[in-house]
């Protein structure tokens, strides 16, 4: 019959007290080495493990992985290891040669944060704000502001190659680790920097990165300092804003033209390192040579025209047509456009050559006159009206014009200009042209004769006529003279103030007086009463003065005047 116990549930076991590691380590003879590096002996290999002693009373195994693909162990070996607990009850020791090496790791990276020194490192992944870099096994987190002094786009060059680092802080408990590439730039920056402007003078030719682009230049990281490229510094050729040819990142070779010591300003010029195109422009372009150029720029006032690299001429506005005047410029070239151009003028000096398009073309001018003399009768269509005369389109490209002057023998211009319309067609007579000013004078009064002319081709200053009154008012007396119409002023009616009244005069009246002048061109004379009495005065005094009779000069005087009545 079996038996059955019951167990007293009041009976108490003993508590232990003792700590179970604590009496396990004692027994193996740990001394405190757990969580520490130490050296051991390897003493067995197999296929997976290596077996080490590290001077405890248990060994411990390794996985051969640990020490690497291309670890070439032997019995024998002295390596660190890192003891991290005992396994089991058994005393198994647990080691790892990994944790050996980071731990490793670790104390070289805490005396280079204590000294202050760089650290190598391999950026090799990305995280939430910032990048993984690997220090030798050890990871640590670089921020992305810490990357560099400006912002990269791409930092893709910058991963997978091994460069220096300043560690910022380490939590060997938290197992953080925080690096700055941008903090080694900067020191590296101002090291450059410093040497740098020792060295520096004007003439320099240096390698530099493109830092910034503006309108005006680009600023060039000289490596420390910044240095301006200004636009008109970066070609010979004309550039409209540097992002045409530079770009953010771009390495350029740049040469020193200017340093101010004192504001340490630097500016830079590439086409500085280039042959002036302009020093052999006087051998190359000759006057009256044509080329093939681009418009570059359209101004105002006319258009610039490449004609190689650098090499730039102006064709001023009165240079593009013959005949397209008071036009911009844009209306009769394009930017980018090819044109033919001839040499009209060249400044080395200054830098300029002047070119004209409308050379390039048979002057239309010339062949019209060519065509049509001086003299020639034409008909054509009144274009304009204006406060100076008829504008008459001669072609499709010429307009000639008549002068107010030239429309009526018989009329004022002002009245005359009355008789026409805009759009009438006409005839008119060629009286002048004037090629190179481009003006072709027409006259209306020419296609008949002027009576005028001829009543005129009789008379001469000096000539006493007679003139038949026809109107007076208080200016003076209005007459006519061989059809002529001309007008004796007041002052000229008479040499004695008292008869200088022109109610004395009246219409049909008929008066002597004397020609003082002959404008044959506009059909006027000058006409003077005075002036005839003075003349017949001082011919009197003359004959006085030859007589040898006894009369008076009242008696010379008194016959004279009879011969007058």
């Amino acid at each position: 019959m079996n038996k059955i116990f019951m167990m007293n549930t009041d009976v108490k076991i003993p508590e232990m007290t003792e700590d179970f590691e604590a009496l396990l380590n004692e027994q193996l003879g740990d001394n405190g080495i757990t969580g520490s590096v130490v050296k051991g002996t390897i003493i067995r290999l197999t296929p997976d493990f290596a077996t080490v002693d590290v001077g405890l009373k248990s060994e411990g195994r390794i996985p051969l992985r640990e020490f690497g693909q291309n670890a070439e162990l032997k019995i024998g070996d002295i390596v660190e290891v890192y003891v991290d607990r005992y396994e089991d009850k058994d005393g198994n020791i647990v080691l790892s040669r990994e944790k050996a090496r980071r731990e490793e790791v670790w104390q070289d990276l805490e005396k280079s944060m204590n000294a202050n020194e760089r650290v190598n490192g391999i950026i090799f992944g990305r995280v939430k704000g910032g990048f993984t870099v690997d220090l030798n096994g050890a990871i640590a987190f670089l921020p992305g502001s810490q990357i560099d002094i400006r912002p990269i786009r791409d930092i893709t060059p910058l991963m997978g190659i091994s460069q220096p680092f300043q560690i910022l802080k380490m939590d060997k408990v938290r197992g953080n680790i925080v690096v700055s590439r941008r903090v080694v730039l900067e020191e590296t920056r101002a090291e450059a920097r410093a040497e740098l402007i020792d060295t520096l003078k004007e003439g320099s030719v240096l390698d530099g990165v493109v830092k910034n682009i503006t309108d005006y230049g680009a600023f060039i990281d000289l490596g420390g300092v910044d240095g301006l490229l200004h636009v008109t510094d970066i070609s010979w050729k004309r550039i409209n804003h540097p992002a045409e040819v530079l770009s953010v990142g771009q390495t350029v070779k740049v040469k020193v033209i200017k340093f101010n010591e004192d504001t340490q300003r630097i500016s830079l010029g590439m086409k500085q390192l280039e042959e002036d195109p302009w020093q052999h422009v006087a051998e190359k372009y000759k006057v009256g040579d044509v080329y093939t150029g681009k418009v570059t720029n359209i101004t105002d006032y006319g258009a610039f025209v490449e004609l190689e690299d650098g090499i730039e001429g102006l064709v001023h506005v009165s240079e593009m047509s013959w005949t397209r005047k008071n036009v911009h410029p844009g209306k009769i070239v394009s930017t980018s456009q090819e044109v033919e151009v001839k040499v009209l003028e060249v400044d080395p000096e200054k830098r300029r050559i002047s070119l004209g398009i409308k050379q390039c073309t048979p002057n239309p001018w010339a062949a019209y006159v060519e065509e049509h003399p001086v003299g020639s009768v034409i008909e054509g269509k009144i274009k304009n009206i204006t406060e100076f005369g008829l504008f008459i389109g001669l072609s499709d490209e010429i307009d000639g014009m008549i002068h107010l002057s030239d429309i009526s023998w018989d009329k004022s211009g002002e009245e005359a200009v009355k008789d026409y319309t805009k759009g009438q067609e006409i005839q008119a007579k060629i009286i002048d042209v004037d090629v190179e000013k481009e003006r072709i004078s027409l006259g209306i009064k020419q296609l008949t004769e002027d009576a005028v002319s001829s009543a005129l081709e009789g008379l001469k200053k000096g000539d006493v006529v007679k003139a038949t009154v026809v109107s007076s008012d208080d200016k003076g007396v209005s007459v006519e003279v061989n059809g002529i119409s001309a007008v004796i002023k007041k002052a000229d009616l008479s040499k004695d103030k008292a008869e200088q009244n022109p109610e004395n005069f009246k219409a049909g009246d008929v008066v002597e007086a004397k020609i003082t002048s002959v404008d044959r061109k506009n059909g006027k004379i000058g006409l003077s009463v005075k002036a005839l009495e003075i003349e017949e005065e001082k011919k009197v005094l003359e004959e006085y003065s030859n007589t040898s009779s006894g009369s008076t000069l009242g008696d010379a005087l008194g016959e004279a005047l009879k011969k007058n009545a």
